[in-house]
Formats: C-alpha cells, sequence, structure tokens
C-alpha cells in the first residue's frame, strides 16, 4: 500500500511564503509523477504544479513565477515553495503520485494525499 503524507500547510500573510512537502512510503520502485492540486469550496480542482521523475515540470497559470515544484526521486518525495502568496491562493493542497511502479509488474494510477489546508490572510 502507498500512502503520502503533506505537511507544512497553514496560516500565512499575504505576500509571504509557504513550503509544502509531500513524502510517500510504501513498497515503491518508482513515480512517473508527483505534483499538487489545490481546491477551494465553489471551485474546481486546479493543477498547482506537477513534475515528473526526469524533471519535466508544469505550472498552473495562477502560480507561475510564484511558486517552484522540486523533486527527491530517493526520498519519493515533492516540495512546492510558494512565494508573494496571495488570498487567492487559499485552498487545500493535495498531494498527486502518478504511475507508481509497486513490484511485480504492477502499477498504481494515481495516489492522493489527504490534503493540507493553506490560508492567505491578513
Amino acid at each position: 500500500q502507498v500512502q503520502l503524507v503533506e505537511s507544512g500547510g497553514g496560516l500565512v500573510q499575504p505576500g509571504g511564503s509557504l513550503r509544502l512537502s509531500c513524502a510517500a512510503s510504501g513498497s515503491i520502485r518508482s513515480i512517473e509523477t508527483m505534483g499538487w492540486y489545490r481546491l477551494d469550496p465553489g471551485k474546481e480542482r486546479e493543477l498547482v504544479a506537477a513534475m515528473s521523475n526526469g524533471g519535466r515540470t508544469d505550472y498552473g497559470d495562477s502560480v507561475k513565477g510564484r511558486f517552484t515544484i522540486s523533486r527527491d526521486n530517493a526520498k519519493n518525495t515533492v516540495y512546492l515553495q510558494m512565494n508573494s502568496l496571495k488570498p487567492e491562493d487559499t485552498a487545500v493542497y493535495y498531494c498527486r503520485a502518478g504511475r507508481v511502479a509497486i513490484g511485480g509488474g504492477r502499477r498504481l494510477l494515481e495516489v492522493w494525499g489527504q490534503g493540507a489546508p493553506v490560508t492567505v490572510s491578513s
């Protein structure tokens, strides 16, 4: 069984910074893509950032230039550095692992974390 555990969420003032971490555990051989999505009530789930195990990155338009995703493949951990935070960044941030190889030729399509709340407010 594979689990994702997020940490680093919280309350921050506009213009501030936060760093989210997501560690995957279990019988993992490799993870093709790790990334972050966010969900705010009344809105659709939005891609924040994703990174392949080869280093290719994708960012949502609203966070480009402010957020940076990074990844430690050896630790199966992904990070999200969030700078210049705005009130509209307030949401629950979910970590996602895509195409997780767990041995025996088996692969999980995706695994989600439990969510890390981020509130940007003065």
